[in-house]
């Protein structure tokens, strides 16, 4: 018989056109997972590992500097790409979003400033705190980005995210009570003092600012039509002048006597590059990623993060730490569960029947853009 002439359940019969669309989806979601695991565990144990080698230290403001300054270069170069290379009407574009609607453009300040010193502070975070449990604290952003979406945008939280918040909270504290002078030393050889303290304080101010930029971005930018690459070049307009600002305030000094790229290795490259693209690169897959892949992601790269950081830098893990480094990763994956259909519910719960909250799993912005920025 003819293979045109096939009956419809005969194996040979190619895969209907929804078939192939859900194999291909299928596909790119395990793609969007692998990415997001890799972004997520990758980024936070090389900066650790170049901040703990011995010999010259680069400097991490001017780190924050270069990568905000290869974002905006990579997000113009891709405006200008969409353009097809019409360079008046990419300096159209540029003068209108920046320069002619200046009030929206100056908007983007507030959260540009936090965006910087959020990036400056993990520097000083993972400098002082063992990768696995920077990994772990810093999911307290999910716990700062919800309250202050319910403070600011009246949003409502279902009763599940309102116990996994409280399981998050309570995982965080154990982590931390565990941790003291005598146990979680890592095995590296570093000539640097380092303050747990000080790193403690670094990662939850870094948390309480990711949750406030992040909703306070999503409100001023409601119904907004700008498209994400053109946000990312305001964000990093601003965020390059702020950092510059920064430099100069911290280390002006040891820079102009050693220069802007003293201490940079093919290593300090490789974290400004994960830094910078990284993110442009996961708001690119992410959108095939739902909500429940994206709070498995985090929870794998917690995972990964802490036996990586077993195997390179002699992190010792106990039962506490493990009892509590397993309730963020339940509670991470319970927070990004889809909310149910909203409920009677008794006076001070919450619950909604919305899709979307600000409070994603994986970043500070709202849902369209919280891993534009990348950081």
């Amino acid at each position: 018989m003819a293979a045109g002439n096939q009956g419809p359940g005969s194996p040979g019969e190619d895969k209907t056109p929804s078939r192939r669309h859900s194999d291909a989806n299928r596909k790119l979601k395990y793609i969007s997972l692998t990415i997001l695991v890799i972004q997520n565990a990758s980024l936070i144990l090389s900066i650790r590992y170049v901040r703990t080698l011995p010999g010259d230290r680069f400097f991490t403001t001017s780190a924050v500097v270069m990568a905000e300054v290869l974002k905006v270069s990579t997000c113009l170069i891709i405006i200008l790409f969409q353009k097809r290379g019409n360079i008046k009407d990419f300096v159209f574009l540029l003068y209108d979003s920046i320069v002619v609607q200046y009030w929206d453009t100056l908007k983007l300040a507030v959260p540009s400033l936090i965006y910087t010193l959020q990036n400056n502070l993990q520097y000083v975070a993972i400098s002082n705190l063992p990768a696995a449990t920077f990994q772990v604290t810093y999911q307290l952003k999910i716990l700062t980005t919800a309250l202050f979406s319910v403070l600011m945008l009246r949003k409502s939280l279902s009763r599940i995210q309102w116990i996994s918040l409280l399981l998050l909270f309570a995982g965080v504290a154990i982590v931390q009570v565990e941790q003291d002078s005598s146990k979680n030393k890592e095995a590296v050889d570093s000539g640097a003092s380092q303050s747990y303290v000080k790193g403690l304080v670094a990662v939850v101010v870094s948390c309480l600012s990711s949750g406030f930029a992040g909703v306070y971005f999503e409100k001023i930018l409601k119904g907004s039509s700008a498209s994400l690459w053109l946000r990312n070049v305001q964000l990093g307009f601003f965020g390059t002048l702020l950092g510059l600002l920064g430099l100069l305030w911290n280390d002006g000094e040891q820079i102009a006597e050693k220069g802007f790229l003293f201490g940079y290795t093919p290593m300090v490259w490789g974290v400004i590059f994960n830094q910078a693209f990284g993110g442009l690169l996961v708001a690119v897959v992410v959108k095939y990623a739902d909500n429940i892949l994206k709070g498995f992601a985090t929870s794998f790269s917690i995972v990964v993060s802490t036996v990586t950081s077993v195997y390179l830098f002699g992190f010792h893990v106990d039962i506490l730490f493990t009892l509590g480094a397993g309730l963020v990763i339940g509670a991470v994956y319970m927070y990004s569960l889809p909310k149910a259909a909203a409920q009677p519910t008794s006076a001070g719960s919450f619950s909604s029947s919305s899709s979307s909250s600000s409070s994603q799993t994986d970043g500070f912005l709202p849902k369209s853009l919280e891993k534009e920025k990348g950081s």
